[in-house]
């Protein structure tokens, strides 16, 4: 479904450092983590934004952020113009009826000593106003059936679903309050492979059915690439690359974006026979302590004296059709094979 009118979400500049201290009676700061520091995107009606990067990079705490779940540091996250950054609780309860969250995990994300009725339904205890009492059954009967499952299922516990089915019952819960956008946080990466397609195409087919937007945070490259309009790239709490996905996984321009995709299986061997390795060396800085300048330059082979001095801003670069941030962007055409 293609993205229309004005931005859904706007964030801009959102920061979130999580304070180290030390002290048993008198607790004293001693540094930050800094897990997200300075993101900024929009997201429209239809559209999904696909964000992927090494474990630790902080892209659930990103999620956790565009939910209110967390405050940020400083910045600003704006949902249908409303400001959520700073909002009061009352408040974000009414936000979160236009954004919702689909978890990680399908096996932990739900209540093993809830019924399935209970679990879907369970937004209707806490947003009352969005159900009438007597009509809760029969929205929750259709929205298990709007995810693929039998709605006579109503009154079985989660144990007595498969792994792929829990998660259909998480994204039901997550549709319960109607959103127009919903966040998913790593949501097929604890399933196999098969069942995977079969929940990305059930989340493909509600945004083309209902109009949703989605946050789409995952690992996988390939997942990530099938069901995004747009791809954000992060590196130690910073996005470094944000484009249309055919820019992204065609002609990538940071290096950390065309070393994550060089790393990526190609089913054609002779594909695979053709592209360059790129591997990095050594592990990613701590968020704690990053590196000054450009937080990419200790594993990057093209770091030069100005990576250390200036950070270089997401901005497009000359050469290029999207935005990344390294002060020596170039577009990388052997990454076609992927």
């Amino acid at each position: 479904m293609a993205a229309t009118g004005s931005p859904i979400l706007e964030v801009r500049d959102l920061v979130k450092h999580f304070p180290m201290t030390r002290g048993v009676l008198v607790r004293k700061q001693i540094g930050a983590i800094r897990a997200v520091d300075g993101v900024s995107f929009d997201l429209r009606r239809g559209e999904t934004l696909g964000i992927v990067g090494e474990s630790g990079c902080g892209k659930s705490t990103l999620a956790k952020l565009l939910m209110g779940l967390e405050r940020p540091t400083s910045g600003s996250v704006r949902i249908k113009g409303r400001e959520i950054a700073d909002a009061k609780e009352s408040e974000l309860k009414r936000v979160r009826r236009t954004i919702q969250l689909v978890m990680q995990d399908p096996y932990t994300s739900l209540n093993p000593r809830m019924t399935v009725g209970d679990i879907v339904g369970e937004p209707y205890e806490i947003h009352p106003e969005a159900a009438p009492k007597g009509d809760r059954r029969r929205r929750v009967q259709a929205l298990l059936e709007l995810v693929g499952l039998n709605p006579d299922h109503i009154s079985r516990y989660p144990h007595q679903f498969s792994g792929g089915q829990r998660q259909r019952i998480g994204i039901a819960r997550g549709l319960a309050l109607q959103p127009e956008i919903l966040v998913c946080d790593e949501p097929v990466s604890a399933l196999d492979v098969s069942i995977q397609a079969q929940v990305i195409n059930l989340l493909a087919r509600l945004q083309r059915e209902l109009g949703l937007a989605y946050v789409f945070i995952a690992h996988d490259l390939s997942v990530v690439r099938h069901i995004s309009d747009r791809v954000g790239v992060m590196y130690l709490g910073k996005m470094v690359e944000l484009g249309r996905d055919a820019e992204i996984y065609g002609q990538p321009a940071h290096p950390y974006t065309q070393a994550l995709l060089s790393a990526a299986p190609v089913p054609d061997p002779e594909g695979r026979e053709r592209r360059r390795r790129i591997v990095l060396q050594g592990d990613p800085p701590s968020p704690a302590s990053p590196p000054s300048g450009c937080r990419f330059r200790t594993r990057c082979w093209k770091a030069q004296e100005i990576c250390a001095q200036q950070e270089p801003p997401l901005q497009l670069r000359p050469g290029t059709w999207h935005e990344s941030a390294c002060h020596f962007a170039e577009v990388y055409d052997a990454m076609r094979s992927f």
